[in-house]
């Protein structure tokens, strides 16, 4: 899908490879064996993303190690479009027709910025008539590679509707920090 709006392929890759891991550094030969792409390639899309501060360099002894910006000016930006193209939002993409007939899918900005939730809060919402064993074997699989527990919730449009109209803060406190959709419109999700 990106491939059209960022043509060139090792920039995608770099791009994906750093929003996917918000909090690491990396040097440039591990990023070109993780991308398997040319070095060339990869050195020069790396001097263009440093150049224009979306990664920050640091020089380690004798090598030069990349971070993500997270003060670039479109950081949130782009942390949302490539949280799309994560493990799991790949997973639930592929996998929407066995969920069942969703309405909403909303995905917390925390989980893609690596930030703890409480015990209370939630990663991921489901509104709709979901298969639950479905979402389970998807968030299994994504728990696995994160290698951290998901929160996640499940409700029904019926139930969702009367918890947020009668001022649930466990809904509310979800549906009132940044979040990404991954199906459905937010603007309806907070009606």
């Amino acid at each position: 899908m990106l491939q059209h709006i960022i043509p060139s392929k090792a920039r995608r890759k770099i791009l994906e490879f750093f929003y996917h891991r918000p909090g690491e550094s990396h040097y440039l030969r591990k990023i070109v064996r993780d991308l398997d792409e040319e070095v060339n390639a990869v050195k020069r899309e790396l001097d263009i993303l440093a150049d224009e501060k979306l990664l920050l360099k640091e020089k380690r002894l004798n090598k030069i190690y990349y971070t993500l910006n997270k003060n670039y000016q479109f950081y949130d930006e782009f942390l949302r479009i490539f949280a799309k193209t994560s493990f799991i939002a790949t997973e639930i993409y592929k996998n929407l027709p066995k969920i069942g007939k969703i309405k909403f899918i909303a995905m917390s900005m925390k989980l893609p910025k690596n930030i703890p939730i409480k015990e209370d809060e939630i990663h991921l919402l489901f509104v709709g008539v979901i298969v639950i064993p479905e979402v389970e074997s998807i968030m299994k699989e994504a728990e696995k590679i994160l290698n951290h527990p998901l929160n996640y919730t499940v409700m029904n449009d019926e139930e969702f509707n009367f918890r947020k109209k009668n001022n649930d803060p466990f809904i509310w406190r979800f549906l009132r920090q940044p979040k990404i959709m991954l199906a459905g419109v937010e603007d309806e999700l907070l009606k």
